[in-house]
């Protein structure tokens, strides 16, 4: 008997791996096209990181006319969510990042793992066949007993070399075994030396030297399900896989899975190990933590009503720091166009900044038109905020609304997200203004028979909801000069003496008068939508 006779005895029905590199032919595309993909495991929420390394996926294969395909890894059957595969697909649609392919596309599927388990199989056969992979019969004592060994020994724990109990099990042996019903797992018979090294040149991190792997890890389980070693080197070479991009955490596998592709006879991708996202704790850096960080989760924006296309710029600016620059001298253009580098990502974790993504947020809200802020605000109410929804039923208005301040050279900067809209516009409409409990500022004019001066005269003497903005602004340093106050801002400055104040104090105390609020867009704009009959009902 030999291993050809131990690999039939083990998988007796699988196909042969000239089928599956028959019908899995290598990908026509041009030169320089870069295959890359997003393979997330089912087992809970969608990590912020997730998206992170698929945006940069998609756009290294975007600007390369390549291929960018989800791969879902669910072989850990015991750890997975109800409807897990489904969130992933949709977080990746909802932020503009839909793969080329994936489940119900494409044609290197299946992109489930569970489904691609005769795949797994054959080629373990093909390495039973050669040698290079053997049945384990460890029991879970028997590797705790190992484990004690060694460390009694003050070795290396794990499975290799002479610690492997059944890697060189004559083949009649093992074949016995498996006859009499015991029960086992197949091995990769590892061909590594600890004492050499490997070189290897990663995308993101450079030149690395480190140990070969000799440990013989499992391979296929008892389930006859791969591990995720050993599925994901056969996945990405039918796949066509050129760039794999992932977290850094799996940089010391990088020896593992280099042999893995050597033993198949493969050739191996070229890797990118992306630092993780990181946040600052009590004067430290840690890593982002989906227990202890809601802003970990995808879900957290979509609740905050933070736009998708916000979180996907603030993504793209800790990727590459020269992108801020380049949206600033291309504030119009699609964020595909700009030319990302990935050799120039951050060897150490990019910190995540609330503050500046809120920034980031601001910018982006304030290119959007009335009618996007609208549309977006609209849906994202009507599932997380009743009161706002009721508030922008009202279409018409509401676009008036939004419409402040927007499609200007510098248009406003306010909003952030959609759960901020509420308070945002709520002076804007009469009932939440009357009903507001807000504390009034007026700033430097705080004598409330002064306010009431000011406030009685403009409406008396000044105001004309027909007049154009210049001339609006003209009586409010008409009203300003007739009170005492300085009709400009700089002439009060440089004679501060002669003057109770100047027309910014006056225009304050309207404003305040008018909307309850020190700062907001145009007062000129919101008075015009406001109209005369609400403003006097107002004062």
């Amino acid at each position: 008997m030999d291993n050809k006779d131990l690999a039939n005895l083990i998988f007796p029905n699988v196909k042969g791996v000239e089928y599956y590199e028959k019908i899995y032919p290598q990908r026509n595309l041009n030169e320089g096209a870069i295959v890359s993909r997003y393979a997330p495991s089912p087992t809970g929420v969608v990590h912020i990181g997730g998206l992170y390394q698929s945006l940069i996926s998609k756009k290294m294969t975007s600007q390369t006319n390549g291929v960018f395909f989800v791969r879902i890894e669910d072989t850990d059957q015991k750890r997975e969510i109800e409807n897990g595969v489904e969130e992933i697909l949709k977080a990746l649609d909802d932020y503009d990042l839909t793969p080329d392919e994936t489940i119900g596309k494409g044609n290197y599927g299946p992109y489930l793992q569970s489904q691609r388990k005769d795949i797994y199989q054959s080629y373990a056969k093909k390495l039973l066949e050669e040698g290079k992979a053997y049945p384990c019969f460890c029991s879970q004592e028997e590797l705790e007993k190992i484990r004690a060994d060694q460390e009694s020994a003050k070795e290396r724990t794990g499975y290799y070399g002479k610690w492997a109990k059944y890697r060189n099990m004559p083949v009649d042996m093992a074949i016995k075994k498996i006859t009499d019903g015991d029960s086992y797992i197949i091995r990769l018979k590892s061909p590594g030396n600890p004492d050499k090294k490997i070189k290897h040149r990663d995308v993101i991190k450079g030149n690395i030297d480190m140990p070969e792997n000799d440990q013989d890890i499992v391979i296929i389980k008892s389930d006859g399900l791969p591990t995720y070693h050993f599925a994901h080197a056969i996945d990405d070479h039918l796949m066509g896989t050129t760039l794999v991009i992932r977290g850094d955490e799996w940089l010391p596998s990088v020896p593992l899975h280099l042999q893995l592709f050597y033993v198949l006879g493969f050739k191996a991708p070229k890797y990118a190990h992306i630092a993780p996202i990181m946040k600052e704790d009590n004067g430290g850096k840690r890593k982002l933590s989906k227990r202890k960080d809601p802003e970990a989760s995808v879900g957290y924006y979509k609740e905050e009503g933070i736009p998708k296309k916000s979180v996907n710029e603030y993504l793209m600016n800790i990727a590459n720091s020269n992108f801020e620059l380049w949206r600033k001298q291309n504030p119009d253009k699609s964020m595909y166009e700009f030319p990302f580098d990935i050799k120039k990502m951050g060897v150490s974790g990019a910190l995540f900044d609330m503050v500046k993504m809120l920034d980031v947020s601001k910018n982006t809200i304030s290119g959007f038109s009335a009618e996007e802020v609208y549309d977006l605000a609209y849906i994202w109410a009507k599932e997380y905020d009743e009161e706002l929804a009721e508030m922008l039923e009202d279409k018409e208005y509401s676009l008036k609304v939004l419409g402040i301040e927007r499609g200007n050279k510098k248009p406003r900067k306010d909003i952030a997200k959609w759960s901020d809209l509420k308070y945002i516009i709520s002076y804007m409409y009469d009932d939440k203004f009357e009903n507001s409990s807000e504390e009034y500022d007026y700033q430097k004019i705080t004598d409330k028979d002064e306010i009431e001066k000011i406030v009685k005269l403009y409406f008396e003497k000044y105001y004309d909801e027909n007049d154009d903005k210049e001339t609006w602004f003209n009586k409010i340093k008409d009203l300003s000069e007739e009170l005492g106050y300085s009709r400009e801002v700089k002439e009060y400055k440089a004679n501060p003496e002669k003057f109770k104040g100047h027309v910014g104090d006056i225009s304050t105390v309207l404003r305040v008068k008018l909307t309850r609020r020190s700062q907001t867009p145009d007062l000129y704009e919101i008075m015009k939508i406001i109209g005369k009959e609400r403003l006097l009902k107002r004062i």
